[in-house]
């Protein structure tokens, strides 16, 4: 069976919106008749459930390159932020926020919350074209008051891939923390988290890793920066998941620490199934796929006359590319009625191919919008 046989959707659909929400495949399928057939089979097994946890972090570590307890399973990144949010004290001099103009709006939102306890949050700024975000504007931006920076790999808006190793340097450089989001990079190419060295990296299964929500994960750099307690908790945070002590909160010294109750057991079944059928593909493989398809939907969407709001360079945007619409919605649920799956965000047009696309999704897609040309700038 070929890669695109595994994804039923395929036999009647042409779905590109990877970076909303990866396509369902048999794996995973089956992985949720695993745990409805566990349930029926063992009623509670709380034993094997909590291996099905261990063996998701341990693949989420090799993705990252990372030791296994540097990572912590979360229901989501909001989860994982508002944990890494809950360890700071914003009382004293470095009480400012870096975030970006490229910012998914939950992790934004996250960072102005703090304002109440005395966090000063700010914005580095796009480029004019809004393709990607100069790296002089970080080191305007970043100073001696900056207490942790906060960075997309990938802008989930258009596509724009950030060189992020500079500005994980330029920040520890000056004494700030950084958090970096690579939600939107995770599947598509190799991270290596132990080489970048951020102080935190967030994501989750549900796009490129092709497993579902309610699976977030934070690669925790095991240094005194990170080394703090986050104010929320939970019996799965506890350094004895078994203890069921209530009389105190004794958190895990590793990055468990920053999980919580329990976990979303299904989910984690769809997290394993994900992550291994990318693994057993391999992100070499997967990034030239996506490389390939990408350039092609450029060089076709140009030729039509269609305007790009992603940078054209392939080492500047991720598995996604954005084309600017004069009604992005009418647009979406026009190539909708085509049976293509697309998503839109300010003002573009979202397309996002994975290992399982091919060139006649992308001739499908380009043939299917010069039909709704009226709706492309």
């Amino acid at each position: 069976m070929n890669i695109r046989e595994q994804f039923p959707i395929f036999q009647h659909f042409r779905h590109i919106n990877s970076c909303s929400h990866g396509a369902l495949s048999l794996g995973v399928r089956k992985a949720y008749e695993d745990y409805l057939n566990d349930r029926d089979r063992y009623g509670a097994p709380w034993g094997y459930w909590v291996e099905q946890l261990e063996e998701a972090r341990s693949l989420i570590a090799g993705l990252l390159n990372s030791p296994v307890d540097r990572i912590a399973v979360t229901s989501s990144v909001s989860a994982a932020v508002n944990g890494i949010a809950g360890t700071m004290d914003f009382s004293g001099e470095r009480n400012r926020i870096v975030a970006t103009d490229f910012d998914f709006p939950s992790t934004a939102q996250i960072w102005h919350a703090q304002e109440s306890r005395g966090a000063e949050v700010i914005h580095v700024k796009q480029s004019p074209d809004g393709n990607t975000i100069p790296f002089e504007n970080f080191i305007e931006a970043i100073d001696e008051r900056t207490k942790l920076v906060s960075i997309p790999h990938v802008c989930y808006r258009n596509g724009a891939k950030l060189d992020v190793k500079p500005i994980i340097d330029l920040a520890h450089s000056r004494g700030a923390m950084v958090l970096l989001d690579s939600y939107q990079a995770v599947g598509t190419c190799a991270i290596d988290a132990s080489a970048l060295a951020p102080d935190f990296l967030v994501g989750g299964l549900q796009k490129y890793l092709l497993g579902s929500s309610g699976t977030g994960f934070m690669y925790v750099k095991d240094d005194q920066s990170s080394a703090k307690i986050p104010t929320s908790s939970g019996w799965f945070a506890q350094s004895d998941v078994h203890a069921m002590n209530i009389y105190q909160n004794e958190p895990a010294l590793d990055a468990r620490r920053f999980e919580a109750g329990t976990p979303n057991i299904p989910n984690l079944y769809a997290a394993i199934a994900g992550i291994k059928l990318i693994q057993s593909i391999g992100l070499d493989t997967i990034e030239a796929h996506v490389r390939e398809l990408t350039g092609a939907l450029k060089e076709g969407a140009l030729q039509r006359g269609f305007k790009i709001s992603t940078h054209l360079d392939a080492d500047k945007h991720g598995a996604m590319i954005a084309i600017k619409s004069t009604d992005m919605d009418k647009l979406v649920a026009a190539l909708m009625s085509e049976n293509i799956g697309t998503s839109c965000r300010d003002g573009n047009l979202r397309v996002s191919p994975h290992i399982y696309n091919n060139m006649e999704d992308i001739e499908y897609l380009l043939n299917a919008m010069t039909k709704y040309k009226d709706l492309l700038v």
